[in-house]
């Protein structure tokens, strides 16, 4: 009965809710169309479906535009950056939510201040820097800068996710005589799965997505993750439209796939603490 009151009056809101999708769905779905267009079925119109899906607009993306290098950097960037992000986040976050620091407050406002500070601000002193270090054109000019940059977040993060928890549960395990450490491991590492997912996820995408560092700091194209391979390529195929947004879709789909693997947890992590 109360399904019967409630569904049509929610009618309106999910018709907007699907307006919204449809509306966030459709230009990447019109990427993939023009990706599988030829130049003669892109000038007949963009919504016009081919007369057959042209796979060699991928196959040309991926070895004249070395998509193939470009796309093996950014996992090789993209893996340790979040993997060391996410384990330093854990460690400091868990001493801003439970220990008792000297200047606690003040490391709390210079993590946020640094989290404000644009790329923009530090890039030509951190050219110099790994200039001077003899680390630029290498990997390691990508992994440390975006791991400095997403430790911040990270510790904040999980120190707001591990304040969520409820205190009687830590309490319980030191009273058992558990250590800092064995709280960490065994009491809220297995309740924070949801957000260390959601963290990872935010993680990824940033560093899947980042443009100025590997910009500045990299001009081998051997090191060139995709944003910027994906720059060049524009350059060489500007006229060559479905080749172009193939090249696109190889940024584009594993974002898309890793946010369909850590959905769920996605959505818990976000709402964790929202209701108790």
């Amino acid at each position: 009965m109360s399904e019967e009151r409630i569904g049509p009056s929610l009618l309106p809101l999910r018709a907007l809710l699907w307006l919204f999708a449809i509306l966030a769905v459709s230009p990447f779905a019109l990427l993939v169309l023009t990706s599988l267009k030829s130049q003669k079925d892109l000038l007949a119109g963009a919504f016009v479906m081919p007369d057959r899906p042209h796979f060699e607009n991928f196959a040309t993306a991926w070895v004249d535009g070395h998509f193939s290098a470009y796309f093996v950097n950014s996992v090789v960037v993209v893996i340790p950056v979040v993997v060391a992000s996410i384990i330093l986040g854990i460690f400091s976050g868990f001493a801003f939510a439970f220990l008792t620091l000297p200047f606690k407050r003040t490391m709390f406002i210079m993590l946020t201040i640094g989290m404000m500070v644009p790329t923009e601000a530090f890039i030509i002193p951190l050219f110099y820097e790994f200039h001077w270090l003899g680390l630029l054109n290498t990997y390691w000019a990508l992994i440390l800068p975006q791991t400095g940059m997403s430790i911040p977040f990270a510790t904040l993060f999980m120190a707001s996710a591990m304040q969520q928890v409820p205190k009687e549960l830590t309490q319980a395990a030191i009273i058992d005589g558990a250590t800092r450490l064995q709280v960490l491991r065994f009491v809220l590492l297995p309740l924070m799965k949801p957000a260390i997912s959601t963290l990872a996820l935010f993680l990824f995408i940033w560093t899947w997505n980042e443009f100025l560092i590997p910009l500045i700091l990299v001009n081998n194209d051997a090191a060139r993750t995709l944003p910027i391979g994906m720059l060049f390529f524009q350059g060489k195929y500007l006229i060559d439209i479905p080749v172009l947004t193939a090249g696109a879709v190889f940024i584009i789909a594993p974002i898309i796939v890793v946010y369909m693997i850590f959905q769920r947890n996605f959505i818990a992590g976000l709402t964790a603490g929202a209701v108790k």
